[in-house]
């Protein structure tokens, strides 16, 4: 009988370089192209351009690497947004039921119809024939 192994890590991710996760290391590479361009692209002198670009870089190592509370700061970012999105009041009011739309009715007012017909008796009992 072979045996497997079953995996008791599931929640953790995969560490694929020097100890990061795919999704670190994606957001260290935007990071560092997005440095990269502050510091080349930029039509300003060189001391200006060095500003914008350790600004970015800084902020790029502290999403990489600074997880508070075990969570990376994009779920923080969206946490905050969330939370200033939703309403700090709530109010409860009953809702108001809107008047069932009244559907006209047609009405059809019809002669009165004539007293049916006796059929001649033929055999057996009389059968009343439609007008």
């Amino acid at each position: 009988m072979t045996r497997h192994e079953i995996p008791t890590h599931l929640d953790a991710s995969d560490r694929a370089f020097l100890g990061l996760t795919m999704r670190q290391l994606l957001s260290a590479a935007c990071g560092l192209a997005l440095a990269y361009g502050a510091l080349s692209d930029l039509p300003l002198p060189l001391a200006a351009r060095l500003v914008p670009a350790a600004c970015v870089l800084s902020a790029t190592v502290a999403l990489v690497l600074w997880r508070p509370a075990g969570r990376p700061l994009e779920e923080w970012a969206f946490v905050l947004l969330r939370y200033h999105a939703a309403p700090r009041v709530s109010v409860w009011r009953p809702r108001e039921r809107p008047a069932p739309a009244r559907v006209p009715r047609e009405v059809v007012l019809a002669a009165p119809t004539a007293r049916p017909r006796v059929a001649p008796a033929g055999e057996g009992a009389p059968r009343v024939a439609a007008p």
